[in-house]
Formats: C-alpha cells, sequence, structure tokens
C-alpha cells in the first residue's frame, strides 16, 4: 500500500530570513496541496508531520504563526498529524510503526525543505525499508552559507539534495507523473 507523507508544509517555511535569503520552487506548497487532494480522493492513506522548533527565534517556534499548516495542505479530522522537534519525521513520533501497522511500504514524501527534513526523512524511510518515492516539484531549498563563506544559491541547494537522494534513496519525479502512475495502477 501507497502513503502520503506531507512533511513541514508550514507558513513560517515561506519566509525568508531565518533559513535563508530566498528560496526556490515558490509553488510547492500549491503542488503539495494536489498531491493531497489526489490521494483524498482515491481515498489512500495521509500523515502530516508537523515540525515544532525549540529556537525562539524560528518561524516554527509553536509560539508563532509561522508554525500553523499552510492553507494548501490543512489536516482533516482523520488525518494522523505526528509533531517533531528534530529533522527526522521518524524520530520521537511513532510514524514508523504507524505505516508498518497498516502494511505500507510505499511512501510519497513531500514538503519543506529538501536540504533539511525531507532529505533526513527520506534517508530514514529508505533505511527502514520503504519504498520511498520523492516529489521534486513539491518541495524547497533555501540559499545556504558554506563552511567557506560562500553563498550557495537555493536552486544549486535543491539540485544537490536531489542528486544525493536519487537512486540510492529514492526514485525522484514531479506531481503530475506521480499521480498518473498511480492512477494507471489503481485502474
Amino acid at each position: 500500500m501507497t502513503a502520503l507523507i506531507l512533511i513541514d508544509t508550514q507558513i513560517g517555511l515561506q519566509e525568508t530570513g531565518f533559513y535563508g535569503t530566498e528560496r526556490n520552487n515558490p509553488q510547492a506548497e500549491e503542488n503539495c496541496g494536489r498531491l493531497l487532494q489526489f490521494f483524498r480522493e482515491k481515498q489512500m492513506p495521509v500523515f502530516h508531520v508537523k515540525h515544532n522548533s525549540s529556537n525562539i527565534d524560528s518561524p516554527l517556534h509553536p509560539s508563532k504563526m509561522g508554525n500553523d499548516f499552510h492553507p494548501a495542505v490543512k489536516p482533516l479530522i482523520n488525518e494522523p498529524v505526528f509533531e517533531k522537534t528534530v529533522n527526522c519525521a521518524f524520530i520521537g513520533t511513532d510514524l514508523e510503526a504507524r505505516l508498518k501497522a497498516l502494511n505500507i511500504t510505499k511512501l510519497v514524501i513531500a514538503g519543506l525543505t529538501i536540504e533539511h527534513c525531507i532529505s533526513t526523512s527520506v534517508r530514514m524511510a529508505s533505511n527502514l525499508g520503504f519504498n520511498v518515492l520523492m516529489i521534486s516539484d513539491a518541495t524547497a531549498a533555501f540559499d545556504k552559507v558554506g563552511y567557506d563563506g560562500n553563498t550557495y544559491p537555493a536552486d544549486v541547494i535543491f539540485h544537490a539534495e536531489l542528486a544525493n537522494l536519487k537512486d540510492e534513496f529514492a526514485t525522484i519525479m514531479d506531481t503530475e507523473t506521480l499521480m498518473e502512475e498511480l492512477d494507471k495502477s489503481i485502474e
């Protein structure tokens, strides 16, 4: 069985400043919303993961409005929400146990950001034995300042992370391709 895992699709990750000065892929949340609608329509399992930063300055701190889910992906009452304080959706939550109890073997992972919680969670999911599909246009990256003091643009970070995850940890595809492939497998 296949499930959708939406990770950290929170309002605060639309802001620049705290996590980086620029962010790529402004349509990431919209594509997460398209995936969510598709999974709901097909009555396939959906799981939401929310980051509660322990850093009071973070827009994802529970005291800030940025901690709320993006309007495109608000969970329904029957959709499980897992709250975490670290980069990995599987650490400090019972997500793995819940997935395995439902005999879910394939995970579609989307959300924010690819260089933090998405990459960490994709790698862990793969290491735990799940077949992972990572949706490239339903995630985004911020620019980063390297150890050398150079600034690496968000697109460079984004594509480097996709290259690192490709094949070894996940199959990479876009929203349209995923929905077409799942439609074929359901028919």
